[in-house]
């Protein structure tokens, strides 16, 4: 069980640490942010290239804009200038979920109501590579975090 309070403890220590530290911290968790971004759109199922577009990562909180849309983590928690959120799907790529988890066979409503869709086959893209990748980018910031200590420290 968490401790009451903890979360805006947390919060407190984060914005307490020097800029400089935050500026080298926040570049790490871009670049392995990015990393993943990349990992998904070489993976995702292509025909008009909206899905590959609509992959990205955003820093900050995050409000996501459809309940379509896919993203890791808990959006729109932690810490505003060290969470980045990684998002696949937007208004244009509201399918993002039904690629990567596929739709069962189901009865057909609107211009072809009454037929029988078949249902689709999962195309796994977007958590798989965020997973694979998760303990390698948490390594990486914690090395991150670890050097630009020692960097404010010797100054």
């Amino acid at each position: 069980m968490a401790r009451r309070g903890s979360r805006e403890r947390t919060l407190k220590i984060l914005a307490a640490i020097p800029k400089e530290i935050r500026k080298a911290v926040r570049a790490e968790i871009e670049k392995q942010a990015g990393g993943i971004v990349e990992s998904q759109k070489r993976l995702v199922a292509e025909q008009s290239g909206d899905l590959r577009d609509s992959i990205r990562y955003q820093m900050g909180n995050v409000e996501l804009d459809s309940s379509a849309n896919l993203a890791s983590g808990k959006a729109g928690q932690g810490d505003p200038d060290l969470t980045a959120t990684i998002i696949a799907g937007d208004r244009k790529a509201f399918y993002a979920r039904f690629v990567e988890f596929g739709t069962a066979p189901h009865e057909n409503g609107g211009a072809f109501a009454g037929t029988q869709h078949p249902g689709t086959a999962a195309q796994p893209f977007f958590y798989g590579p965020f997973r694979a990748n998760k303990k390698r980018a948490k390594s990486a910031v914690s090395r991150a975090i670890g050097k630009a200590v020692k960097a404010a420290v010797n100054k």
